[in-house]
């Protein structure tokens, strides 16, 4: 357990950000689903669309620290390569 002040706000801020890294986290996932979602359907623009609401959503989660460049980039290469193949 925290001693003093400014572990206590430590503590106060480390659950605060995690409530917000988790809901981050969470909205890409959602984001994400939609797109498999369209693909597993076969709605091939249905898809597209989805990808491009998706491809913001996982740059800002870069930015703002909750995934790795390379981790979103290879989400991203990868569902737009499922979408492509999509006849």
């Amino acid at each position: 357990m925290a001693n003093h002040a400014s572990a206590k706000q430590r503590i106060r801020r480390n659950a605060r950000r995690t409530r917000i890294n988790s809901d981050r986290i969470g909205r890409i996932r959602t984001f994400i689903k939609r797109v498999e979602a369209a693909i597993t359907s076969g709605d091939k623009a249905g898809a597209q669309t989805a990808l491009r609401a998706a491809q913001p959503e996982i740059h800002r989660g870069v930015t703002k620290g909750v995934l790795h460049r390379n981790t979103a980039n290879r989400r991203l290469s990868r569902l737009s390569a499922r979408v492509k193949a999509l006849s």
